[in-house]
Parts: structure tokens; sequence; C-alpha cells
């Protein structure tokens, strides 16, 4: 009888994917500390009952870790992808005035690698369950011959929710609100295809440890965000900045208004080494510039957001919406 093939031999070894799943199910378990699927998991969707809310909305997310994952896997920080990969999805859903509810990731790989697959999930669940946000399924897929040996693809999809009426407004914002940045952990996970050019060009200026702390996870912004809603407080708008830099994202939110902002000094010697390799402009349509998240208020809740969030200040002004965003150092 000749040599008859199977899915093993041709390179898809679905024994050790059964196995890698059994292993995310004890990682899983954690996340649903607050919250809870409607169905057991592992069935082909995951379900979540909205019963409890008055008027839902529900709110969806899907991001990725850009080239960051090149970086990410040549330092060993695996758990960081998996971080940043909710991060990035996460950090949307809350600009919403929302709660993320359930995440479920996409990882591809070329073979499949029980050890590596379980730290990048290991690092998805802390996040989670630092969020109280299940993770309620996935996808791991094993493509030989299409995902290069080592790479991992890495996706995240998160679904929220928000009562109607505690959506933001974004059409509430008007000239004299007050914009108001929290600080980032860094460039967080966009611009790396410029971040990496500036180290492989300048490779003798760059420490292993500086490039460790520039590789550091994007911060999740939860905390901040649920204070606000427990003290009842709801910004006209809130932006998390990505690529694209502080004026892209935060048009997303002012609409046709302008804005006048004056950033703080991003005291990192490490991001310092970067900018110091690209022109300001540069640096502003790309990098977050050290503020990861902002608030847009109306002068009567100013005081409120930053006694309530330590780490708040104050970056400007909405203006006229005859102007444009100026962003300057």
């Amino acid at each position: 009888m000749p040599n008859m093939l199977t899915y093993k031999n041709s390179g898809v070894d679905v024994d050790e994917a059964r196995t890698i799943v059994g292993d995310i199910a004890a990682l899983r378990k954690r996340t649903e500390a607050k919250h809870q699927l409607l169905q057991a998991f592992g069935q082909f969707s995951a379900c979540y009952d909205l019963s409890s809310y008055r008027s839902p909305v529900i709110v969806t997310t899907c991001d990725g870790v850009g080239t960051k994952i090149k970086p990410l896997l040549e330092y060993d920080l695996l758990e960081t992808a998996g971080r940043d990969l909710v991060a990035m999805s996460i950090n949307d859903i809350l600009t919403s005035n929302a709660t993320p509810l359930m995440f479920l990731d996409y990882i591809g790989v070329g073979r499949l690698d029980r050890v590596r697959i379980g730290r990048i999930i290991s690092g998805i669940a802390d996040a989670l369950e630092e969020c109280e946000c299940i993770l309620a399924g996935g996808e791991t897929a094993e493509m030989p011959d299409l995902v290069e040996a080592g790479m991992i693809e890495l996706s995240g999809f998160c679904v929220g929710a928000a009562e109607k009426d505690e959506l933001i407004d974004f059409a509430s914002v008007s000239k004299g609100d007050a914009i108001i940045g929290l600080p980032s952990n860094g460039f967080h996970a966009n611009g790396w295809s410029l971040l990496r050019n500036v180290m492989e060009l300048n490779s003798g200026e760059f420490s292993e440890d500086e490039i460790r702390e520039l590789l550091a996870p994007t911060r999740i912004y939860f905390p901040e965000t649920s204070v606000l809603r427990q003290k009842r407080i709801r910004p006209k708008g809130m932006a998390h900045i990505t690529g694209g830099g502080i004026r892209e994202n935060l048009q997303r939110v002012l609409g046709q208004n302008g804005a006048k902002l004056r950033l703080l000094p991003w005291e990192n010697e490490s991001v310092q080494k970067v900018l110091a390799h690209t022109t300001t402009e540069e640096a502003m349509r790309t990098f977050n510039m050290g503020v990861g998240w902002i608030i847009v208020a109306g002068t009567p809740d100013v005081d409120l957001i930053i006694d309530a969030l330590p780490e708040a200040f104050v970056l400007g002004e909405v203006t006229d919406r005859s102007e444009k965003i100026e962003v300057s150092l």
C-alpha cells in the first residue's frame, strides 16, 4: 500500500492544537470573576446575557500589535505581546464609556509551539483579568509555508456594552471645553516601523535594557475610566492615542472643532534617543508623544477629573470650528 498522507505530515498537528486549547481553558477561567458567559466555553460561538441592561448598545473593536511583534519576539517578550493585544482593543471600547465584556484572539503560526502560545495567552489572560473582561474564545491557526518560521500573527477582537443613554456624545463638544491628558507607558504599539528603522540604523546607540524599556506594554486605561464611571463623571469625549498621533485621534472626538494643546516634556531618555532621529512634525504624526489617553470635558467637570485621576493634566482647550488642532511642545 503506498504511503498515505496525513494532516500531521502535511504540517498541521490537530492533537497538539487540542492540547493547547486545554491549556487556554485553564487560563480563561480567571477572566470570569465578574462577568460570565451565558453558556459553556468552547462552543462554536460565545454568548453573553445582556438582560441586566435597560437599553443595551453593543460596542465592538478589532486591532493588533502591528510590527511591534517583531522586536517582542526577538527579545522574548511574549507576555507583553498578549497584553498589547488586549490593550489596543479594550482601550478603544473604553472611549465610548462602554464596559468590555468579551475578548477573542487570533493567533497564526507556521508551527505550533505550546510554550510560546501559552505565554502569549497568559499575557492576554492577565490583562483581561485586570479589566474584568472574559476570554470568550479565539482561533489558533497552524499554517505551514504561509507564516514564516518563528513569526506569530496576532489579532484581537473585543465586545463591550453600554446603556444607550450613557454613551459618550461627541456632538456635545464645544469651544472652551478642556482637553485633559493621561500619560502613556512609552510608544505603546504604534509607530514601530519607524522605531525599528531608527534602532536598526543606529544600533550602537541603544542598549538591550533601553530597547526593552521602549517595548513596555501598552497602558490600559480601564482603572481610570472605571473611576470616572463610579463617580458619575461623564466626559464629552475620550480618545485613545494610537497611530496618527494626537492630532488625528483627537480629531475623531472634536469633529469640526479645533484645539490648542501644549505638551509636557516626555521625560524618558530612551524615547528621546529615538526622537533625536526624526523631525518633531514626523514624531507628532506618528507617536503619542507621552500622552496615551485624552479626555474632553466641560468646565464644571475639570477639577472633578483632575481630583479623581492623580496623573491627569490639562493640555489645552477646544477652539472654534474654523481652527485646526495646534500641538506645541
